[in-house]
């Protein structure tokens, strides 16, 4: 695999006629890169919970672009809400040149979604598992790419297979590790499959670094919130550097198929976006394929490759 350097966005190519989902558009990540791709002349639509939120970041991503821009309510914490944003979606297009997983929560309280999910295991994994699966046919129509948004944080996650809903003794930080390194091992897994099937389909993954978002301040709790206040002003890079990487997996053209994106100074933090490096357990093939296996069967839905 090729490694990329220093890559910006001056590289794309014209996006123009391509359509690009990204969830979570509304803000940060999401919102920035969507704003790139918007000026390489991509039709964008963003997927979040919030109407109002989402109107008015198409707005915003308007103004960056000519290319048209859409909404589609969507709840990853939800599955229903999950099927129905995917019924709504075939309804209005019959491709999708790229698939962002972007949307996500991290560090929250001890939460359940009405699955009876982790919060952050069934948003930030198990809902882009089951959106990816029901779309996927619309991104192979097109030859498209599905990314899947990491994190630094997957270094130290864990999968704990014996107790994936952290039932026993939650901790916030362990549940974020946890659905992070299950978004590593999902997109590592995807990638492989689509190769062993011939499929023109491609799977990457990226990493935003420690970037500046409402990630670290409508999650965490107590002593967390005054660490992520300092560091996000002496440390963390801007929401829009946090993007490139994503731009790169999902619509660079020097992307490949398995590819791992994102800033590459300071252990991963910021700097330079380019080819990242994958910790051991976001390689390992055997918990790729158990919670793959354990995916489908949590989310009752069947990958077709």
């Amino acid at each position: 695999m090729a490694k990329v350097r220093n890559w910006t966005p001056d590289r794309l190519p014209s996006l123009a006629g391509k359509r690009y989902l990204i969830t979570g558009g509304n803000s940060g990540i999401g919102l920035e890169a969507a704003k790139i791709m918007a000026a390489a002349g991509a039709d964008i639509v963003i997927a979040c919970r919030n109407p109002d939120k989402a109107e008015e970041a198409a707005s915003e991503i308007a103004a960056a672009g000519a290319g048209a821009v859409d909404t589609v309510a969507l709840d990853l914490s939800s599955q229903a809400s999950v099927r129905a944003a995917a019924d709504e979606i075939r309804s209005r297009w019959d491709a999708l040149d790229g698939l962002v997983n972007n949307a996500g929560i991290m560090q929250t309280p001890d939460t359940r979604t009405e699955d009876g999910f982790e919060l952050q295991l069934g948003t930030n994994h198990l809902g882009h598992f089951l959106l990816a699966g029901l779309l996927f046919d619309l991104v192979e129509k097109a030859a498209g790419r599905i990314t899947v948004v990491s994190s630094i944080a997957h270094k130290f996650g864990e999968m704990h297979f014996d107790d994936l809903m952290l039932e026993q003794r939650y901790d916030a930080t362990k549940a974020y590790g946890q659905s992070k390194l299950a978004n590593m091992l999902f997109a590592q897994e995807l990638a492989r499959k689509l190769a062993a099937a011939g499929s023109s389909v491609m799977a990457n993954a990226c990493h935003p670094g420690y970037s500046a978002t409402n990630l670290q301040s409508t999650g965490p709790e107590g002593f967390l919130v005054g660490l992520y206040g300092v560091l996000n002003k002496v440390w963390a890079q801007s929401a829009y550097k946090g993007a490139i990487p994503t731009v790169l997996a999902v619509a660079g053209e020097e992307a490949e198929n398995g590819g791992y994106y994102g800033p590459v100074k300071l252990m991963d933090s910021i700097g330079p976006v380019g080819t990242a490096r994958i910790a051991g357990r976001g390689r390992d093939e055997q918990s790729a394929a158990e919670l793959w296996q354990r995916s489908e069967a949590l989310t009752d839905m069947s990958w077709t490759l």
